[in-house]
């Protein structure tokens, strides 16, 4: 009996299992959480100029480098950080880079604050006694 493979987009490397898993499981998946957002946003500033393998290799060590991708601690990161970062071989020691990833932060939390993401409905900020809130759960989930 054949055993069956799917057809996959023609960019993903098939020899490479965990550029396939990202390919299967997350790449062109709709994001809705804030972290996931910001994540994203990291990584591809690090991408810039480089292959997305080459970050996705790097994703792991990124997480813990810029604290777990949570954008208020990483909109705190002053010289020292950037330091700090720039002597992580784990990372893409680009000093721009690491720099445009700390202002990406602090731009970040700016956009939530003028609620955009409420607005286009990213997240559902509907108080738990609005109408909207269950509806919104039961289309978009």
């Amino acid at each position: 009996m054949k055993r069956f493979r799917p057809h996959r987009c023609p960019w993903v490397d098939l020899e490479k299992p965990d550029y396939v898993a990202y390919h299967d499981e997350e790449w062109g998946v709709p994001v809705h959480d804030d972290r996931r957002l910001f994540e994203f946003l990291i990584l591809e500033g690090a991408q810039a100029g480089l292959s997305w393998y080459t970050v996705l290799r790097k994703r792991e060590h990124y997480h813990r480098a810029f604290a777990g991708f949570d954008p208020g601690k990483v909109a705190r990161y002053g010289q020292r950080q950037v330091e700090r970062l720039l002597q992580d071989p784990g990372l893409i020691r680009n000093r721009l880079k690491i720099s445009a990833a700390i202002q990406n932060a602090r731009s970040f939390l700016q956009v939530q604050e003028d609620a955009y993401m409420q607005a286009t409905g990213m997240v559902n900020d509907h108080v738990l006694g609005c109408f909207r809130r269950p509806q919104i759960i039961a289309q978009y989930s």
